[in-house]
């Protein structure tokens, strides 16, 4: 079965989209929560960091997480296509 790589590449920059806002809310809503579940994932310690979240990096950070995930869900789906 062969994916239609825009297709795919959309849906993936989609749900990316959702969970970026998701995830900014929680950071906004439990900022010191979210600096500590970010340590535990980077295998870091940001005890001394705090989070600087601004409407201008949501927008940001937004596009640029959506455009890259869409870019590699689309180049993932066509390479699939292509070893079938």
């Amino acid at each position: 079965m062969k994916l239609d790589a825009v297709k795919f590449g959309l849906a993936a920059a989609y749900a990316v989209a959702v969970i970026w806002v998701l995830c900014v809310i929680v950071v906004l809503l439990l900022p010191g929560m979210s600096m500590s579940m970010g340590g535990y994932m980077m295998h870091a310690d940001f005890t001394g960091m705090t989070w600087h979240m601004g409407f201008l990096g949501l927008v940001f950070g937004l596009i640029l997480w959506a455009g890259f995930t869409g870019f590699f869900a689309y180049l993932l789906a066509a390479i699939y296509n292509r070893l079938l």
